[in-house]
């Protein structure tokens, strides 16, 4: 296997509330590991409020890691001025959730797209910049004519098709996909994915493909990280984690996607999650999903579970493969 694209490494995002004695910090993202290769396609997923999003942010700079090491293809990202950090950007790009708010409603969506196009000087000239902009448009599905109009003219999915435009203007290695279907029709989430496919395949990119639910990245992802409270509880392939999800909060997330052969949704028994996900300023003690898992017992409680290998390229963090963790004092 070649070197990773992308090395992230206990990586946290907190953020400050309140003032003097009421200041409390918001643990987003507390402790996440991954990697990435070139032309991979990473699925991370979990319940909303989980810290994917953030998570996605933190790797590109978008906000200020609290702490951690982000390494992209040898490059210590965390170390990088703001004038290399402009530089590095080419290299990096972001498809956002919401197509509606992430196009500036007062720029054509022309030069929406040109804009990244002039900020690294990716063009010579007005009818050079004017092609290229017309040739990403074309390879996402729409007219090169339309790069005139604005956002209001376009629904939900040729936005962010002008979205996916603008991500690949600069011809980057690596794409962080926050939720990019989930704003859109059931009939256009197909084709998107779709469009997400070809683009992978023709350039080579790789994703981190952030989702709410497992059913969105069942045909697109290589591997798949299953996160809850600000860390990552399970990693595997893609196959390894529908056949057999190890701990059981991705056991019923699994639970939740729809059988399309309605005598075996029927039959097949549903994990019900009870209550709410708890306060990231305010976790609970040992396991932090404690508090809602059905085979609880006495040692989640005292115990932070650290992941640990359950199969080959197979990791959990949860106490029912042994005590593995950090003992909680105080």
């Amino acid at each position: 296997m070649s070197s990773p694209l992308l090395e992230v490494e206990d990586l946290h995002v907190h953020f400050p509330v309140g003032r003097g004695r009421d200041r409390q910090l918001v643990r987003a993202v507390d402790g996440v590991s991954l990697t990435l290769q070139p032309g991979e396609t990473l699925g991370l997923v979990g319940e909303s409020g989980c810290g994917k999003t953030t998570s996605g942010l933190a790797l590109l700079r978008l906000v200020e890691p609290t702490s951690g090491r982000v390494v992209f293809d040898g490059t210590d990202v965390r170390s990088l001025s703001k004038r290399d950090l402009r530089s590095w950007r080419r290299r990096a790009a972001m498809i956002f959730q919401d197509p509606y708010a992430s196009l500036d409603p007062r720029l054509p969506v022309g030069e929406s797209i040109g804009e990244a196009l002039d900020i690294h000087g990716l063009h010579q000239g007005k009818q050079a910049r004017r092609d290229r902009i017309g040739d990403l448009l074309e390879r996402c599905g729409l007219h090169p004519r339309v790069a005139d109009r604005y956002p209001h003219e376009f629904s939900g999915g040729q936005r962010q098709r002008i979205g996916i435009a603008r991500a690949i203007a600069c011809e980057p290695d690596f794409i962080v996909c926050d939720e990019p279907i989930a704003a859109l029709d059931v009939s256009i989430q197909a084709q998107v994915m779709n469009l997400l496919t070809e683009l992978q395949q023709d350039l080579g990119l790789a994703y981190l493909f952030i989702a709410h639910d497992l059913a969105a990245v069942q045909h697109v992802c290589d591997r798949i990280a299953v996160m809850y409270l600000g860390r990552i509880v399970e990693e595997a392939e893609r196959l390894d984690l529908y056949r057999a999800p190890q701990p059981p909060y991705t056991q019923a997330l699994l639970s939740a996607i729809p059988i399309p052969d309605p005598v075996r949704e029927r039959e097949r028994e549903r994990i019900r999650l009870e209550g709410d996900v708890p306060s990231p300023i305010d976790p609970p003690s040992g396991c932090r999903f404690r508090t809602r898992c059905r085979a609880v017992f006495d040692a989640c409680e005292r115990i932070d579970p650290a992941l640990q290998e359950v199969a080959d390229d197979h990791r959990a963090a949860c106490l029912l493969h042994g005590e593995v963790g950090t003992e909680v004092t105080g």
